[in-house]
Order: structure tokens, then C-alpha cells, then sequence
């Protein structure tokens, strides 16, 4: 998997909902959970994979589907609406706070802004750039067996796109359409009784597979293949994420990059895409402003049952403390606290006047969590009970760590990670995080000299 494919497959991958375990880099992340042969990418968006056939199959499928011709459908109009007041507020947000500097689209401003005239433009689309099985998400629903992610990257098609050969400008902005693994078919074609073991057959046995480009297209969408199951009729979200802003490094600054998270649930009443709250982010500053919710939510929270659940990465937390819009931003270790959904919400020295939870109620939950037998993997310290909260939310997950598979990247232990400043001395170091390492001849290096947080570089620089 090339750095640039595997790249798009992860930061898609993380939009929300992925908090997979720790554990190097190799081709059992691909085998029966992702499709990625560029070639066989390029047919099915050619053909039943194509935008038009998956947002509008009762339309001509001759033609490709404009990112004009996207958001002009009434069912996307809720999600226009949805962006363009994010991108007022977010512009208004960062006048009030940074009155010196300009924002605005061009190299010409200190943020520069995502340019959104793309997104009614006859000169770029949406073009399939990955396949994904997530059935391990079967707890959000087991009925559904979990989810099958369709992931389009926005790419300039008009000026500059020259040739059959050539690589097309991609745009910083992908679009989920996720769907359920199972839906409501019984028996496919073949009279074969559709189950969830069945779907993971399917998929394990494409991964099997030594075809590429049209060949293995095929076999995946024919009868009995992976992608046999994947309708539209089974669409049950669309997620976005746009890099709304980017700051270049200054001599005032390091760079920044601000990246916009929406989810919006299709609404069958309405036949429209409705914009609902993101997984698991949690809205930290209505916590903080309202008593009556924030001991709601520590109460919940700290329930054993769902203190297991935080730890395992299954938690599905209410959809009353959550909000509908995120901005995650880049390097996290200089991100604005709010843009960290969780910090803040723990007790510190430099934590709000009324936290939610005090440092006693975490090391309560844990104690509890001893004496019923709970084995714990992740959450052993009260730093590991607010980072493993703020990995949970959609704007933590989009830059967390990752799994075994990933060891060597920039998501685990390779250039660029997040890791722990480890203390000589072993009982020291933070149980949560002994095993957050950098790989030989990198060191981590803290963000800032109040934290043993920081990100894995070559050693002596």
C-alpha cells in the first residue's frame, strides 16, 4: 500500500468510530477489510460505484456526477445549508480571536480557507478512492452487521486533469458514504441466506484474491462477491471532512491545519440527509455551563458498565451530550483546548473552575472497576481515563493512535507519532501510557514542557 493511499485510508478511516487496539505495518490491514488497487478503484467509479449510481440511481448513470450536480440534489440541500453556516462561524470565530491577522481563500491570508466554490463547481467530483469493511462496528447494531464505508475524495477534474494517464489535483475534502453491511435482503441472487458470518466469508475471500483492476472488480461485485450486498438502498449516512483552514508556518507561529467534521443521517420521511450529532463528541462547553447535564453525564459515564465500554472503545455515549460539528486540528499538540472535547474535563491545576469529574471520582471508577473483575486494557490512571475519552470523540479519533498493523507509521511508534516521554525509572511513567514508544533511532520529543506528551523524531535533532 503506497504512503499517499495508505494515508487517505486511515484519515478516512478515522472520521469517527475507529478505536481499534495497539499493537508493524503490513498487509494484514488490507486483507479482508479494505479495498484499495487504484485500478479496481477506477472501474467500480466508473461503473455501480460511481457517485451518480450511489446518490442518484434513478438518474442517467452516463455521466459523472458534478460536485454541482451533488449538492443541486434536494437531498443533499441540508447538508449545503449545514457547511456554509459552519464556515460563517468558524470565519467569525477567528476574526474575533485573531483581529491582526486575515483570513480568506488564497496564499494571500494567514489562515488560509478550503475553497468552497469547489463544491459547485462543474470542474471537480467525487471520485471512489477506497472501500472499507468496518463489521467490527456490528455494536452500534448487530442486526446490520456492521458498516461498509465508501470513501470519495474530492478531485479536480476540469483544467489541469489532461489525459487518460493523468493524476487528477485532489482537493482536501473527502466524503463517507456508509452503509449497512447486511440491510434488509434475507438471500442474495443465488438463494445463499445473507448472514453476518456469511458477509465476513465474502470479504476474508476477496482478500484472497490475486486479481487487480477490472478483473478484481468483478469478482467483487459479482454474485456472492464483497461488494455484492453494498446498495443504495442501504445508504445510512454521509460523513464530510474538509480541511476548512490552513495557517503555513510563520515567524510567529508553527503551521496549523483545521480540518471540519460533519455527520448527517439520511432521514427517509424527508428523503433527506439530516445533520445529527458526531459519534462520541462530547460538547465540552455545555458540559461546563450546565450543572444538571455535566452530573448526568459524570453519573452515566461512570457507570461500570459504561466505564468497560469507554476502555474497550465500544462506548456509544448519548446523543444529549454530543454536538453536531467538530474542527480537529493539526499538530494536536498545539491545538486550542477546545478542540479537545475531553481535556478539561478531568480536575487539573490548569482545568476549569467546576471540572466534571474531580480526580477522586476517576480513582473511585477504577477501584470499582478492580474489585468487579473488570480487565481493563487502556484506562489505568486518571490521564488515561481524559486521553482515552478525548481518543473516543470523532476529533480525538481523527488523530490517535492506531493499530498492530500500523507499527512503524506515523500512527504508531514511527516518525511523527504520538508517543510518552518515558522516566528512566519504570514506576514512574504513567501506566496508561508505558507501552506509547517511538521505534529505534527516533526519540519522543514532549510538545511543550508541561506535558510527557509529545511526537516521535530522529534522535539528536
Amino acid at each position: 500500500m503506497s504512503r499517499v493511499l495508505r494515508s487517505l485510508f486511515m484519515s478516512m478511516l478515522l472520521v469517527c468510530g475507529f478505536s481499534p487496539a495497539h499493537g508493524g505495518e503490513g498487509a494484514a490491514l488490507e486483507r479482508g477489510t479494505a479495498i484499495i488497487d487504484p485500478a479496481a478503484l477506477r472501474e467500480l467509479d466508473h461503473g455501480r460505484f460511481g457517485l451518480r449510481r450511489i446518490m442518484a440511481p434513478m438518474q442517467s448513470a452516463d455521466v459523472p456526477l458534478t460536485s454541482g450536480d451533488l449538492f443541486a440534489l434536494p437531498e443533499m440541500a441540508p447538508v449545503k445549508k449545514a457547511l456554509d453556516e459552519d464556515f460563517e462561524r468558524y470565519i467569525e470565530r477567528h476574526k474575533a480571536e485573531l483581529p491582526t491577522e486575515s483570513i480568506g481563500v488564497g496564499q494571500g491570508f494567514d489562515f488560509q480557507l478550503f475553497d468552497r466554490t469547489q463544491l459547485s463547481s462543474a470542474d471537480t467530483r467525487f471520485v471512489l478512492s477506497g472501500i472499507v469493511n468496518r463489521m467490527d462496528r456490528a455494536y452500534v447494531s448487530e442486526k446490520d452487521c456492521g458498516e461498509i464505508r465508501l470513501i470519495y475524495r474530492l478531485t479536480q477534474t476540469g483544467a489541469g486533469a489532461i489525459g487518460e494517464a493523468a493524476v487528477s489535483p485532489r482537493l482536501p475534502m473527502t466524503l463517507n458514504v456508509v452503509l449497512k453491511a447486511k440491510g434488509a435482503i434475507p438471500v442474495d441472487g443465488a438463494g445463499v441466506t445473507i448472514t453476518c458470518a456469511e458477509i465476513a466469508r465474502r470479504w476474508l475471500a476477496a482478500g484472497q484474491l490475486a486479481a487487480s483492476g477490472a478483473e478484481l472488480a468483478g469478482k467483487l461485485t459479482a454474485t456472492g462477491g464483497a461488494l455484492d450486498l453494498v446498495r443504495p438502498e442501504n445508504i445510512e449516512r454521509i460523513e464530510t471532512n474538509l480541511q476548512i483552514a490552513h495557517a503555513p508556518k510563520s515567524a510567529v507561529r508553527d503551521f496549523r491545519t483545521d480540518y471540519l467534521m460533519k455527520v448527517f443521517d439520511y432521514d427517509a420521511a424527508s428523503a433527506t440527509f439530516q445533520e445529527a450529532p458526531l459519534e462520541n463528541q462530547i460538547d465540552r462547553a455545555r458540559l461546563l455551563a450546565d450543572e444538571n447535564l455535566s452530573h448526568d453525564f459524570k453519573a452515566w459515564l461512570l457507570d461500570l458498565a459504561h466505564f468497560a465500554e469507554l476502555d474497550k472503545g465500544t462506548i456509544l455515549i448519548p446523543e444529549r451530550f454530543l454536538v453536531k460539528s467538530a474542527v480537529a486540528a493539526t499538530p494536536v499538540g498545539f491545538a486550542p483546548s477546545e478542540l479537545q472535547p475531553a481535556f478539561g474535563l478531568v480536575a487539573s491545576e490548569d482545568g476549569p473552575t467546576n471540572p466534571v469529574f474531580a480526580e477522586s471520582d476517576v480513582v473511585g471508577a477504577l477501584k470499582r472497576a478492580t474489585e468487579h473483575g473488570a480487565a481493563l486494557q487502556n484506562i489505568r490512571s486518571v490521564a488515561g481515563f481524559e486521553r482515552r475519552l478525548n481518543d473516543m470523540t470523532c476529533t480525538g479519533c481523527h488523530q490517535t493512535r492506531g493499530s498492530s498493523e500500523l507499527v512503524g507509521s506515523e500512527y504508531e511508534n514511527g516518525w511523527g507519532a504520538h508517543c510518552y516521554v518515558q522516566h528512566a525509572k519504570m514506576s514512574e511513567n504513567d501506566a496508561s501510557f508505558r507501552s506509547w514508544t517511538c521505534a529505534d533511532g527516533l526519540a519522543c520529543q514532549a510538545v511543550s514542557p508541561a506535558t510527557r506528551m509529545g511526537m516521535c523524531f530522529v534522535k539528536g535533532r
